[in-house]
């Protein structure tokens, strides 16, 4: 291809990105005040989540952690990017049919929109301003593409008006004249400055639209009441004492977060309502204020994600506030054969759990407050679930606004579609916090540390092994309860060389973890965890 072709596709197909990036931003903008997760970037993200076979979720997760949601929202960015490129090579021959592309395009992201749990009438705006602000900054684009052209024709009439004489075909050797088709120096500029105009307003427009989509700050007149059955206070931890180890108490900063939601909720606190319904003799709805007039509670209990691999980090310990999901039900008057709770999030998002879960002496709870303050957005303001002894994929909903009593028959809940299993019972696990993997240490007292749960059971016993040695018993740190994680440590009088150092726990009813292994997929991991040092 001629250098001069070159550069002229380069333009057209920038001017395809740039209407794109441009439709994005404005539509970013319109969902800022329709509905943040209507974005159409978010909302075809969401459709890819919701379509991604569970194996690549769980690959996803396991090696991205919490940047999958920006790696994914990347991802649906290049592939838009890629193809609008090409609608702009395409408008270089058929402007009328890159114009269609681009509708198209935003047709898709409008259908994903709309095919979204919650998606209202009015979350097809964002994706109609994508399409109408998209197809007009390319067409104007287009025209200055061709702005300052002239033809062959043109040129050669002009000169020989300028000769007196007749046009003659120009020489071969006449570097100076211009292509067919080419744009003159004004054409280019005229493009150029065009193409800078849209690339800063799409900036402009998507960093408001962003700013006014952020999960807003807890209001300052969220005041809670003081719980009437309060938590002791924890004991100190080893943190202090053995460095590198996990706080007994996570701090809210450093709390795990995996879920689906790849914009978090912004939430009315004066209008979010809690509605108990289904198979019960009484529905009714509560407002916040409702909610946290009723008896709460405080509980420490460990928090844990399904998708932790042996070992892994999606796991936090805190104190929670809440109410009781039984005084719920209760007041509800739940039917008998109901043998789940779906409940609900305001995204959409859908959790089964048994109702024994809740029903039971393990004070599961619809948490307003974790650490002694309201709950931040991130982890499901104004309230969420929190059940003690089940992993979160079926006991711990956040941004919660329904509860249904219900039957495994009859509703299917999100996780429970994807074949995850409906009792998510949390398993017997220990974790090696320190000294870390594949590092080197010199010879002498080494402290191997960590924390092992078992909720529900509690820890008894925390043994370490080195390499193919006899198991050795582990100092255990204070008890949180039996349903809060355990912190232990072993003081080791390493020697040089390489070293395999391997965990296991005991329950509080006797039973050993297993040290047979088993993916995250569908209950839960299981296994010793192992890691290797070497002294020198």
């Amino acid at each position: 291809m001629h250098p001069t072709s070159k550069s002229q596709s380069l333009r057209y197909a920038v001017s395809g990105l740039l209407a794109a990036l441009t439709g994005m931003a404005v539509g970013h903008l319109v969902a800022a005040f329709v509905n943040p997760a209507a974005s159409p970037v978010l909302s075809v993200g969401s459709t890819v989540i919701d379509a991604t076979p569970t194996p690549v979720k769980e690959w996803a997760v396991q090696n991205f952690g919490n940047a999958d949601k920006p790696i994914l929202l990347g991802s649906v960015g290049l592939v838009t990017a890629l193809a609008a490129m090409v609608i702009g090579l395409v408008a270089r021959k058929r402007p009328s049919a890159a114009g269609v592309l681009v509708v198209l395009l935003a047709g898709l992201a409008g259908l994903a929109a709309m095919l979204r749990p919650t998606a209202g009438p009015v979350d097809i705006l964002p994706a109609f301003a994508a399409a109408v602000v998209g197809a007009a900054v390319l067409f104007g684009l287009l025209r200055l593409l061709g702005s300052g052209t002239t033809t062959a024709a043109e040129r050669s009439t002009d000169s020989g008006r300028a000769s007196g004489s007749s046009p003659t075909p120009e020489s071969p050797l006449d570097h100076s004249a211009q292509a067919p088709g080419v744009p003159s120096t004004t054409g280019r500029r005229n493009f150029l400055l065009g193409a800078a105009g849209a690339t800063v307003g799409a900036a402009a427009v998507g960093a408001l639209g962003q700013k006014l989509a952020a999960a807003p700050t807890l209001p300052s007149s969220v005041a809670l009441p003081a719980p009437q059955n309060t938590a002791a206070a924890l004991p100190a931890g080893l943190e202090t004492k053995v460095k590198g180890i996990s706080a007994f108490s996570t701090p809210i900063k450093e709390f795990y977060r995996v879920d689906t939601a790849l914009v978090i909720p912004r939430i009315d606190v004066q209008t979010w309502e809690l509605e108990i319904t289904g198979d019960v003799d009484k529905p009714y709805t509560l407002t916040f204020d409702e909610l946290i007039k009723m008896p709460m509670i405080e509980k420490h209990i460990t928090l844990n994600c399904v998708s932790n691999e042996v070992g892994g980090p999606y796991i936090s310990s805190t104190l929670w506030q809440g109410v009781l999901v039984k005084d719920l039900l209760e007041r509800a008057g739940v039917k008998s054969g109901v043998d789940q709770i779906l409940s609900e999030s305001t995204d959409g998002m859908t959790i089964s759990t048994p109702i024994e879960a809740l029903t039971d002496d393990r004070e599961a709870m619809i948490a307003v407050a974790m650490n002694g303050e309201p709950l931040p957005a991130r982890h499901g303001f104004p309230a969420r679930m929190v059940t003690p002894g089940l992993y979160g994929f079926v006991g711990a909903t956040k941004w919660v606004t329904k509860l249904t009593a219900t039957t495994y028959a009859k509703d299917e809940a999100y996780w429970t579609k994807r074949d995850w299993l409906i009792d998510g019972t949390v398993k017997t696990q220990a974790r090696i916090d320190t000294p870390r993997g594949l590092a080197t240490y010199k010879p002498g007292k080494i402290a191997i540390g960590g924390v092992a749960w078992a909720q529900r059971r509690g820890i008894k016993e925390v043994e370490v092994r080195v390499d193919d040695g006899p198991w050795q018993k582990a100092t255990l740190g204070p008890d949180g309860g039996t349903d809060y994680w355990r912190q232990w440590y072993w003081e080791w009088d390493a020697k040089s060389g390489r070293h395999d150092l391997t965990v296991r726990a005991t329950d509080g009813t006797g039973e050993v973890q297993t040290e047979k292994r088993a993916d995250p997929f569908p209950g839960g991991a299981s296994g010793y965890h192992s890691i290797v040092v070497l002294v020198s």
